[in-house]
């Protein structure tokens, strides 16, 4: 639809308020300890979060399906039976201790849009889909992305069903334990376009004093779970030449990914994130310790460069004390760039709002991510406080939630095509 329609003005604007207040009741489900949200992936409260989604969505008259994974689809019929839809959305499951606006801006920005246009009685060519994608963060059950990797063909359903969190408990199981494993294939919907409002979860937007990021390029991602396997011995008794200390080769590869991130400036970042030592007492030498190396970067090149020069030099170092290593991938993605056309339609979307507005690149993985493999896709950033985020201390503004969702508006209305 042309920039210039008089129904695309300036004016036409979500409720902000109504979205926000959707926000922090839905951040009432599964509570953190410190402000933030513990509602990870199949859990109750993942559960709790998706019956009130639904809920809502049916208020605004929309139909839900839902596949074999747990992915949701609250859809508004279009005027064309025939056309395919354009679909908006994110996640509703959280870290352990996350935010309240980590994935869950994308979906209740896009039941707001959705109950905008019911208020202003707004039809579209178009249908529009509104997805609450399956275990993106990853967390509970790794990759991240899940489901969204499983609709994509990167991940085997069985696979995915066989994946098993700490407590040795499988994702299939799970899911329907409480009550979401759906009957759709899997994959089968097709899609005009997708869209992805997301808080920026970087520091970029706030510290250039810009309403909107234009995400134009995601970031490639390696997950590289290591083992260091030594010897557990008394932390008293045994001499220091005689230990197979696992947790000093811990120490050696955390320093090594800090190096080789750096060595490769700019437009790369690496750190070890999640760590489980064992025997974990006081008084015991780790005899294993296995943690998880996050590797980005949005120029392939330099991603596989990276991690070729991890898996050559991390094993080294460990036998030069001692230990044993080994890795393997656990989660991967390639650096996507996004679909021009998408992309200038949220640019045309922030410049037609007035909103200030840079191109980015996201640092985060997203569900888009996987989707932008298949449909044209395209992602839409609002600031947060400090660039924090998978903490409870994760923040944002009304006004930023509200342009951020007033240019996701803009732009799938002008892809779903307004009929007059």
């Amino acid at each position: 639809m042309p920039a210039d329609t008089p129904a695309m003005g300036e004016n036409l604007k979500i409720n902000g308020e109504r979205l926000w207040d959707s926000l922090m009741e839905m951040a009432k489900i599964g509570p953190g300890v410190a402000g933030g949200n513990n509602r990870q992936t199949l859990t109750d409260e993942d559960s709790e979060g998706r019956h009130l989604f639904q809920k809502w969505c049916e208020d605004a008259g929309m139909s839900m399906g839902v596949d074999e994974i747990g992915n949701m689809f609250a859809r508004r019929e279009g005027t064309d039976p025939d056309a395919l839809p354009v679909y908006v959305g994110s996640h509703l499951d959280t870290q352990p201790t996350g935010g309240k606006y980590d994935g869950v801006l994308g979906v209740l920005g896009g039941l707001e849009l959705i109950r905008t246009m019911n208020d202003l009685d707004i039809k579209t060519k178009h249908p529009i889909v509104v997805t609450n994608w399956t275990n993106e963060e990853g967390t509970r059950y790794a990759p991240a992305m899940l489901a969204s990797g499983v609709f994509a063909g990167k991940h085997t359903l069985d696979w995915a069903n066989n994946r098993v969190d700490a407590d040795g408990k499988k994702f299939g199981d799970e899911l329907e334990r409480i009550g979401w494993k759906g009957t759709e294939k899997v994959g089968d919907r097709k899609m005009h376009a997708m869209f992805e409002l997301h808080i920026e979860q970087g520091p970029i937007l706030e510290a250039e004093g810009k309403d909107i990021g234009v995400v134009t390029h995601g970031q490639g991602l390696r997950w590289i779970e290591c083992t260091v396997t030594g010897k557990e011995s008394h932390t008293g008794s045994t001499p220091m030449h005689m230990r197979k200390n696992a947790g000093r080769g811990l120490a050696l590869v955390t320093e090594l990914v800090h190096e080789i991130a750096m060595a490769n400036q700019p437009n790369a970042v690496g750190a070890i994130g999640h760590i489980d030592v064992y025997p974990n007492s006081r008084n015991v030498i780790p005899g294993k310790v296995v943690f998880t190396v996050d590797m980005r970067t949005h120029l392939l090149d330099k991603l596989n460069a990276i991690v070729a020069e991890f898996n050559e030099r991390a094993p080294k170092l460990c036998e030069d004390i001692g230990v044993d290593f080994s890795c393997e991938i656990v989660g991967q993605f390639d650096p996507p760039a996004f679909d021009k056309g998408c992309v200038t339609a949220v640019r045309n979307a922030a410049e037609r709002l007035g909103y200030s507005h840079i191109d980015i690149i996201s640092g985060a993985g997203h569900d888009a991510c996987w989707i932008n493999l298949m449909y044209p896709t395209a992602m839409i950033m609002c600031p947060c406080v400090d660039g924090l985020s998978h903490h409870e201390a994760e923040e944002i503004s009304q006004e930023w939630a509200t342009a951020g969702a007033d240019v996701l508006m803009h732009a799938v209305l002008e892809t779903a095509e307004i009929v007059s």
